[in-house]
């Protein structure tokens, strides 16, 4: 039995549950301090007259990686959980937004390998492959300040990662040779040098060559412990070298290459690159072989233990783990990206249930853009939580009528329905509510925020009555009334931007899309569909994924071949043309996404004949 249940709303993984982010400040990142370094390694302070820095780059003795990238504590929103019958073990989780934030609100030492696979250092165009409005913000962010920008970027992720990891635990990153030599050198000043495993070559043949140089064919994994007690379980591979180094105690065996013997795994990977016409390549660029991450997995963990990848693209590190029986954390910027992990994670499970291990389920979870109609879904206390946590409000109830506090200053929230919108008896109910406090009374505090998806204008009427006391009349209360979905609200968040942190775009509610689905009988058993008039609900967005499931059932697994499929100009292709195998009724699903991240699902049935 397997489904998928979109109900909920929740900051953890448990439907129905609200947990707020723990708070943090500088003192975390004082509590996981840079390592001691070796004597042989520490750099020394000048170099002739080049000063040396000891720190990895953007560090900031007082307040770490803080100082540009200000924490930013926004709930969880679980938007789906896709369902395998085996809702008691806890479920794996699948993110979506932008990973620093997401990471900095896991817990401690929770993570046994982290396994990443970054943007290279190789251009922006190569990097951006979903195309989503996130995503290239990311980038361009990555690229700002050239490599010393990319390194700080990426020094700030790999903290969050070191802390997150087990003391048994290790890390590995996946890069190319643009900037694998400068980040060796930032990954010893933050995990210690005594803590670098290993420098695993993955060898391939493909690519291209050149006159002007050698073909470049391979990239580069860094592997760290988190410290010298990391897990490690040796894997053996097969040596055809005919010298056996005077040991007559070797087991020869033979295979259609000829004789091998079985030695200890060595730290070049010969493993083939993907190409587009295998089963696991989904069709982007820089998707790679299972094979890497199935290596590292056996390598580093037991059954069970938690692999994290917070750069999943196509899901690669999450379906290997989720094959290998290994629980799993997910996380992607782009919507798409997200997307198109959760199809591969559903069509893997159908192949795994009932053979190896009950599967567990996984959630889907946003941070920073929210999905406006299943917030507005939500049971009133658990969207006041939410949306006060948002406003970066406490979630205080205890003086009746008023909901939570901002600092000293009482906030309402209105009803969880869009179309509802605050009225003058909700003005005049807050505005009575303040003065029974004891602020109003002592303190003489008398401001208010009233928080709602739309204010009515005798409750705008009423709120200017009531200020307009303030000249006249010691009875006065201000109010001061913000919409949900307006800049107004979110201006504490992009407040914390900073030169090197663009938060503008953090804390955003958007609409899903209205998919509509044609057809059209083109051969026996063969239809023509079409999603071209569909309806993009959020302004300026525009569609940049289309997913097909023509086999639709409790759950939506798109047909393999029928997801992030590219037109001539690379435009997501809104036309489809499939084969069923037997006539009958049919029921069909197309998914959609905008650029904006923004999903939306049309289904509809067909008598296949």
């Amino acid at each position: 039995m397997m489904g998928s249940d979109a109900k909920g709303l929740t900051a953890g993984p448990a439907e129905g549950d609200f947990i707020a982010p723990p708070a943090t400040g500088d003192e975390d990142e004082r509590a996981n301090a840079l390592p001691e370094q070796e004597e042989f390694w520490r750099p020394p302070v000048r170099f002739g007259s080049v000063p040396v820095e000891k720190e990895p780059l953007g560090w900031d003795r007082r307040r770490g990686f803080r100082k540009l990238f200000p924490s930013v504590m926004l709930p969880f929103q679980v938007v789906e959980r896709v369902r395998f019958g085996h809702s008691e073990l806890e479920p794996n989780r699948l993110f979506w937004g932008d990973n620093l934030h997401v990471m900095r609100q896991l817990p401690n030492e929770s993570i046994d390998l982290i396994y990443i696979d970054p943007p290279f250092f190789s251009g922006r165009q190569y990097n951006v492959i979903f195309g989503d409005k996130n995503e290239l913000r990311s980038f361009s962010d990555i690229w700002e300040g050239g490599m010393p920008g990319y390194l700080v970027w990426l020094n700030a992720r790999l903290y969050e990662m070191k802390r997150l990891l087990k003391k048994t635990g290790s890390i590995a990153v996946h890069l190319d040779y643009h900037a694998v030599h400068y980040v060796k050198v930032e990954m010893d000043k933050l995990f210690g040098s005594s803590n670098f495993v290993n420098e695993v070559i993955w060898f391939y043949k493909t690519g291209g060559t050149s006159k002007r140089w050698l073909g470049r064919k391979h990239d580069c994994i860094l592997v760290y412990g988190k410290a010298s007690g990391y897990k490690f379980y040796r894997q053996k591979e097969k040596s055809y070298l005919s010298h056996r180094y005077g040991f007559s105690n070797i087991e020869i065996m033979e295979d259609d290459k000829g004789p091998y013997t079985l030695v200890g795994m060595r730290d070049v990977w010969d493993i083939p690159a993907l190409r587009g016409n295998q089963p696991e390549a989904i069709g982007y660029p820089t998707q790679k072989p299972e094979a890497i991450a199935e290596r590292l997995i056996s390598i580093f963990t037991d059954k069970t233990d938690v692999v994290a990848d917070f750069f999943c693209g196509g899901g690669t590190t999450a379906a290997v783990a989720e094959r290998l029986n290994r629980r799993w954390i997910a996380c992607d910027q782009s919507r798409v990206a997200v997307a198109i992990t959760a199809d591969r994670l559903t069509q893997q499970v159908e192949k795994l249930t009932g053979k190896l291990f009950d599967v567990p389920d996984f959630t889907m979870e946003h941070w920073g853009v929210y999905e406006a109609q299943r917030l507005s879904e939500a049971p009133p206390e658990q969207f006041r939580a939410f949306v006060l946590r948002c406003f970066g409000a406490r979630d205080e109830n205890q003086d009746e009528g008023i909901h939570g506090y901002k600092g000293p200053i009482p906030v309402w929230v209105g009803k969880p329905d869009q179309g509802s919108a605050a009225s003058a008896s909700d003005v005049q109910g807050f505005a009575n509510a303040i003065r029974k406090t004891l602020r109003y009374k002592q303190d003489n505090l008398r401001d208010g925020f009233m928080l709602a998806w739309a204010f009515r204008q005798d409750a705008a009427e009423a709120a200017e009555r009531l200020r307009r006391r303030e000249q006249t009349d010691l009875n006065f209360v201000r109010l001061d009334m913000v919409r949900i979905d307006s800049a107004r609200f979110r201006e504490h968040v992009a407040a914390l931007s900073t030169a090197h942190a663009d938060y503008e775009n953090f804390l955003t509610f958007v609409q899903p899309l209205k998919v509509e689905i044609g057809f059209r009988r083109i051969a026996e058993l063969a239809y023509d569909f079409d999603a071209s008039d569909s309806v993009v609900m959020n302004p300026g967005a525009k569609i940049v994924n289309v997913q097909w499931d023509f086999n639709h059932g409790d759950r939506f697994g798109s047909t393999p071949g029928h997801s992030f499929v590219r037109g001539a100009k690379k435009e997501p292709a809104m036309q489809a043309r499939f084969a069923f195998p037997s006539a009958g009724k049919r029921r069909i699903a197309c998914r959609v996404q905008d650029d904006m991240g923004g999903d939306g699902i049309g289904t509809l049935e067909i008598e296949v004949t």
